[in-house]
């Protein structure tokens, strides 16, 4: 079934549509998990776990996923991928993609969220609640099922698994600064600094959207990820620039366009928004910002919204936005592998001046 699969997917791939070929593979995995030997699944919980998967792994826009293939191809030099290796492309991209729907299920629990892709969060659908926890638990136990299946053998078996934990170790730590920077105790701004920002960033997003997808292609190519340290100071760099954007798009950006209410005025988060305002802010404006920030009734977030205005925020996100594409660009550059500048500058433009 898994060869069949992986004929069918590379197929539509030399056609030309990518997405639909990865999204087979997608049907060939989830079919796995639902006869996974190791679980005596009842009708009612297979139902539930397929719909559960249906609802959260394949909604989303799988760049990170689909970056797997597309990285694995330009570390071949752009030679076309044979079906085998197209389908383990696939697989690991979408063990990415399975990681981060785990992730946004509970932090939609945690945030208190609304919509997500242009839905509601997966708690909030009827009888779900927090069994939603449950099932956020069940997608990243998927993860090491598909693994163990598809990659058990290969030499690079053991680095997968190590990989694929420590980024999930640094996303979940990531997670907790986030969370005790932003909810613990009494809401106090004088915490909120461009450093702790960063920190936060790096290790809640960077590493798995940005480093995961470059590092399980490198291993695919039989490459040590050692020898690949700047490739990765590289991508965390790209990682903190599309958070950045993300917090702009969250205040600035549309709700149709974007597929989520924006909420990290209401939610006190750590934005870059919040940290650019708090130095430049004259004391009337810090106070506005004190008054307001993390406040949910709307008229509280327009009082934001319009502060951010006042100081020109848009503009300074534009200049950051330029600057940091020509400093990307020149790093990028000084890499010594020009298969590995292709992979970077893929994802570079993937990126700049997204709009969602």
């Amino acid at each position: 079934m898994a060869e069949a699969t992986a004929n069918g997917a590379a197929a539509v791939a030399a056609g030309g549509d990518r997405k639909a070929a990865f999204l087979q593979i997608y049907v060939q995995l989830k079919e796995d998990l639902l006869r996974d030997p190791a679980f005596d699944y009842t009708d009612e919980s297979r139902e539930w776990i397929e719909k559960m998967l249906d609802y959260n792994v394949p909604g989303g826009k799988l760049n990170r996923g689909i970056s797997v293939i597309d990285s694995y191809k330009l570390l071949k030099q752009g030679n076309q991928l044979t079906d085998t290796e197209f389908f383990l492309g696939g697989v690991l991209g979408w063990c990415i993609e399975w990681l981060q729907a785990y992730f946004l299920v509970l932090d939609d629990i945690m945030d208190n969220s609304v919509t997500r892709r242009g839905q509601p969060c997966w708690f909030r659908v009827p009888k779900v609640g927090l069994i939603a926890t449950n099932d956020g638990i069940l997608m990243r136990n998927h993860i090491p099922r598909m693994l163990k299946k598809y990659f058990k053998g290969k030499p690079y078996y053991v680095d997968l698994l190590d990989l694929f934990n420590e980024v999930e170790f640094q996303t979940a730590s990531g997670q907790l600064l986030d969370l005790i920077t932003t909810h613990e105790g009494e809401q106090n701004l004088s915490k909120y600094n461009i450093t702790v920002y960063n920190r936060i960033v790096q290790y809640k997003t960077a590493y798995y959207s940005f480093y995961l997808p470059v590092a399980c292609a490198l291993l695919l190519a039989g490459k040590n990820l050692d020898n690949f340290l700047e490739v990765k100071d590289i991508l965390i760099q790209m990682g903190t620039y599309f958070q950045i954007q993300d917090d702009y798009l969250d205040c600035f950006g549309h709700p149709d366009v974007i597929g989520k209410i924006g909420t990290d005025i209401q939610d006190f988060k750590c934005s870059w928004l919040v940290v650019q305002a708090l130095g430049l802010a004259n004391e009337s404006q810090l106070k506005i910002l004190s008054d307001n920030y993390g406040k949910t009734d709307p008229a509280c977030v327009e009082k934001v919204k319009r502060l951010y205005k006042d100081l020109n925020l848009e503009k300074l996100f534009a200049e950051y936005e330029r600057t940091s594409y020509g400093k990307l660009i020149s790093s990028i550059e000084a890499q010594p592998g020009k298969e590995v500048q292709h992979v970077l500058k893929s994802f570079l433009e993937k990126i700049y001046k997204r709009q969602k």
